[in-house]
C-alpha cells in the first residue's frame, strides 16, 4: 500500500500528489516513470515520475483526468491509499554535459520535462526550458522549471500568459540567436511531432518521450509497440524517450486514438456513477 501524503488540484482536470513509495524515490532517474493500479478491480496505468524526495521516501506524480482511473486517482484524498505501484520503469534519460539545452513541455507533459530540467541544470548545462499550454491555468510547475533554468519562456494558446502562440515559434526563437546543443519536447503526440520538425530543419537533435498504452511496463504485453527507425520497439522498456526523427509520428499519432471512444465513454459512465452515489 502507498500513502497519499499530498495532493493539489492544479487546474479543473489536473492534479498533483505526493505519495510514499521509498524504494522507488531512493531509484528514480529523470525520464523514468511507474505504473500504479489503485485497487483490485483497477486497471493498470502508467505515471511519469516528476520529482522524488528520497529524504521522505516519497514520489511526484502529476496527471491529467481523461479516462476512468485519473479520475477515480483524482478523486482520492490525503491519507488514502493505492494498491501497487512498480516502478521505476523505462530506461533514464542520458544526463550529461550537453552545453546549451533546449527543454519543451506542452500541457501536462511539462511534469515529464521538469525532472529533465533539473537533472540537466544539475550537470552543469545552460538550460532554456519552454513551456507551453492552451491558457494561464493550464501552465503547470512553473516556479520549478524556473529554479532550474537559465531562461524560461512560456506561451499560451490564448496569450493569457507569456507569449502568445505555440511552442515552435518560441523555439524558432531560440534557434535564431544562439547555438543549441541538444533538445527534448515532452507533451501531445502532435506537438512533439511539430517540435521534432522544428529541430529537424535547424539539424538540432531532438527527444521525446512517448506514452503509449502500457500494461504490464516490463515488455511482455506488446501493447506499447512503436515504430523507431524501421523498427519496432517496446515504449515501457525500449523507452520512453527515442529521437524525435526516428518515430514514425502518423503510426503513433493513429494508435493513441485508438481507444479515444472507449476512454471517454468509460469516464462518462464512472462521472454519471459518482452523481447518483451523492444523489
Amino acid at each position: 500500500m502507498y500513502k497519499i501524503t499530498k495532493k493539489v488540484h492544479l487546474s479543473k482536470n489536473e492534479y498533483d500528489f505526493w505519495i510514499e513509495a521509498p524504494r522507488i524515490a531512493a531509484k528514480a532517474q529523470p525520464g523514468q516513470f511507474v505504473i500504479l493500479r489503485i485497487n483490485e478491480v483497477g486497471e493498470r496505468i502508467p505515471l511519469t515520475i516528476a520529482d522524488t524526495d528520497p529524504s521522505s521516501g516519497s514520489i511526484r506524480l502529476v496527471f491529467q483526468v481523461i479516462g476512468k482511473t485519473t479520475a477515480e486517482l483524482g478523486n482520492l484524498k490525503v491519507g488514502d491509499v493505492i494498491l501497487d505501484l512498480t516502478g521505476p520503469l523505462g530506461m533514464p534519460t542520458e544526463i550529461k554535459n550537453y552545453g546549451t539545452v533546449m527543454i519543451v513541455g506542452g500541457g501536462v507533459g511539462i511534469a515529464a520535462i521538469f525532472p529533465i530540467v533539473k537533472g540537466l541544470k544539475k550537470a552543469g548545462n545552460r538550460v532554456i526550458t519552454i513551456l507551453g499550454a492552451k491558457t494561464a491555468e493550464l501552465v503547470i510547475l512553473q516556479d520549478e522549471c524556473r529554479e532550474y533554468s537559465d531562461e524560461l519562456i512560456i506561451t499560451t494558446d490564448d496569450g493569457t500568459l507569456g507569449m502568445k502562440g505555440l511552442v515552435t515559434e518560441a523555439m524558432e526563437q531560440v534557434i535564431a540567436r544562439e547555438t543549441v546543443n541538444c533538445s527534448w519536447a515532452i507533451g501531445p503526440s502532435i506537438m512533439m511531432k511539430f517540435c521534432t520538425m522544428t529541430a529537424t530543419n535547424h539539424e538540432l537533435p531532438i527527444y521525446v518521450s512517448l506514452n503509449p498504452i502500457m500494461i504490464d511496463g516490463t515488455g511482455m504485453c506488446g501493447g506499447c509497440r512503436v515504430t523507431i527507425d524501421g523498427s519496432i520497439k517496446f515504449a515501457c522498456v525500449d523507452g520512453p524517450e527515442f529521437k524525435g526523427t526516428e518515430v514514425n509520428w502518423e503510426e503513433f499519432i493513429s494508435r493513441m486514438k485508438q481507444y479515444k471512444t472507449e476512454e471517454e465513454n468509460s469516464l462518462t459512465d464512472y462521472q454519471k456513477a459518482q452523481v447518483g452515489n451523492h444523489g
